[in-house]
């Protein structure tokens, strides 16, 4: 990883922590109440992330980009194929409300915010590319099986309901529609979802602040965050550039996919427990943590797949 890469990293996670300590200090302050943060949450719910999820679908796409990346999307398929039996057979023993926000960090990363600059700026405009199609099962994943582990009721079939109708996976049903056909909305419409969408980062850190305003400090660091984030930043991506090696995969999608899936825990996470009654405090510790330490993880992770 060249300066250039480690410079533009460095100010992404700043850029997180900076956002994070202004909703920090709004909560702390009464900016932000207990109502407002309630409000917050469901405005990004409902709006904010549907948008969001609907303009991260209208890339460019063609039947000769499909198969040109056809390896990078199988990858980035087994990969959540990986990461959803890890969260189905490793958070048995922990307690309910911790369970589910570990489930839906462990499937879901920070990839859709951080993981196309970083592609760029480490691996050019092929490597942009290709970190564009390896976030596309990630995207379905998040807000399909992702969803779900929030989402409780008394038999399948409702929760099935709860899923389906659930207004960001309607968003994905809309923006592969979109990047299927490559129909082309009119230039307000997509401006409109364009800036609605780009409000997603800087709101959901305003939120993941605020709860971190009701969060003992001295308890963020425990044995379950400390073993997520290993999991999270250490062992999956090393599973992944080991299974790239062992088939040959060619180094530059192996070096996406790798850094890929080496990216901290998903900021939705905290949005999605503070929705659906999940340990938010608790999905604040393991945000927070890991994006913090991922600022020491991902440059390893670039150089070595540079070597």
């Amino acid at each position: 990883m060249n300066m250039d890469g480690f410079i533009h990293l460095a100010e992404l996670q700043g850029m997180l922590m900076l956002m994070l300590l202004i909703g920090l200090i709004m909560r702390k302050t009464g900016t932000i109440t207990e109502a407002g943060k309630k409000s917050l949450t469901d405005l990004i719910i409902n709006i904010i992330l549907p948008c969001n999820i609907i303009y991260s679908f209208m890339i460019e796409f063609s039947y000769q980009i499909f198969i040109s990346c056809g390896v990078v999307l199988l990858i980035s398929v087994v990969i959540q194929l990986m990461c959803t039996t890890i969260s189905r057979f490793c958070y048995n023993r922990v307690p309910d409300g911790q369970k589910e926000v570990l489930q839906y960090a462990t499937v879901c990363s920070n990839a859709g915010f951080m993981g196309n600059p970083i592609a760029e700026s480490v691996f050019g405009s092929l490597g942009l590319l290709y970190a564009s199609i390896y976030l596309i099962p990630l995207r379905i994943v998040m807000w399909s099986a992702g969803v779900s582990y929030f989402t409780h009721a008394s038999d399948r079939k409702t929760v099935i309901k709860k899923v389906a109708t659930h207004p960001c996976i309607i968003a994905v049903f809309i923006g592969l529609f979109l990047m299927v056909t490559q129909i082309r909305l009119p230039g307000f419409l997509s401006q409109t979802i364009s800036k609605i969408g780009g409000c997603t980062t800087a709101m959901s850190m305003f939120i993941i602040g605020a709860i971190l305003a009701e969060v003992n400090i001295k308890t963020l660091v425990s044995k379950v965050t400390l073993l997520y984030t290993g999991l999270r930043l250490v062992l999956i991506p090393l599973a992944v550039y080991a299974g790239c090696m062992l088939f040959h995969v060619n180094p530059l999608l192996m070096g996406v996919s790798t850094v890929l899936a080496g990216m901290p825990a998903g900021t939705t996470t905290v949005i999605l427990a503070a929705k659906y009654g999940g340990d938010e405090h608790f999905a604040t510790k393991c945000v927070v943590l890991s994006t913090v330490l991922s600022l020491a993880t991902i440059p390893v992770w670039c150089i070595l797949v540079n070597l």
